[in-house]
């Protein structure tokens, strides 16, 4: 059967649109941030020969939970400015081996690369939100400028940095009532802060590291994007309101807004 051209394949599509507007939105300068996707064998299998290897990765990590899975990750080293005009340097589709500790490349990092730094971390929170939701595909992760702003000026406890958004704009208890996951700041690129981070996975579908940014995961593109731009967005108010605020959010108001729309608000919060 003669496949399809790959670069047509909606989420070949998805990951360069995707990372053209976060370049865009200043949420990942130069090589910051990376995001990773998980795909069907039957969607992939239009598209690519999945009997056809190019080279093995070592993944970095254990995760035989996922042998089988396949994936579409953004390069390590790779800018995101890039990876719209020149999909098959940046992105790379990869296929966990049976030994689970290894990556089969199916296609892309045509330079010779490899996935990003934080492809154990990426798997590591796969892993969580697949125990949780098995409909979840998408882990983005992000440097967006008022989010980490917000962060350096505001305790790592995550109840009071979830309510202080929620009390910041209308629209963060109704997009994220399950609230923010928050880590105090560790060494990036390292399976201690992936074990890290997965853990906050199972409660959380967001998560900010202390002074570097923010993950964000979704059972679509749409979804982890969303959330992280209503952190953004909200972070931004927040902060050009730091030092002047007269009206928040009563605790009041947000409890009816998440009733309204027939949702849970994370316990311990809201003072009603």
């Amino acid at each position: 059967m003669v496949k399809k051209n790959i670069f047509d394949a909606p989420f070949v599509k998805e990951m360069r649109e995707a990372t053209a507007n976060m370049y865009r939105l200043g949420w990942d300068e130069r090589n910051g941030g990376n995001i990773s996707y998980m795909l069907g064998e039957e969607e992939v299998g239009e598209y690519l020969d999945l009997s056809e290897v190019i080279r093995t990765i070592p993944t970095g990590f254990d995760v035989t939970p996922l042998i089988g899975k396949i994936f579409i990750v953004t390069g390590t080293g790779k800018y995101f400015k890039n990876v719209d005009k020149d999909p098959e340097t940046n992105l790379g589709i990869v296929r966990i081996a049976k030994d689970g500790t290894t990556a089969e490349l199916l296609w892309g990092y045509k330079d010779g690369g490899k996935f990003t730094s934080e492809f154990p971390a990426h798997m590591m929170s796969h892993m969580a939100r697949l125990s949780v939701d098995p409909t979840h595909r998408i882990v983005m992760h992000s440097h967006p400028t008022y989010t980490i702003a917000m962060n350096t000026v505001c305790s790592t406890d995550e109840k009071e940095f979830t309510h202080k958004l929620w009390q910041s704009n209308t629209e963060a208890v109704v997009v994220f009532p399950d609230g923010v996951g928050v880590l105090p700041c560790m060494v990036c690129g390292t399976n201690e802060i992936g074990i890290a981070t997965a853990e906050k996975m199972k409660h959380f579908r967001l998560v900010v590291w202390t002074n570097h940014g923010i993950y964000g995961t979704g059972r679509t593109m749409d979804e982890a994007f969303g959330l992280i731009e209503t952190v953004e967005k909200t972070a931004q108010i927040y902060m050009l309101s730091l030092g002047h605020i007269v009206n928040v959010i009563p605790d009041q108001i947000i409890s009816d807004l998440a009733k309204l729309w027939n949702l849970t608000p994370l316990e311990g919060i809201l003072k009603v």
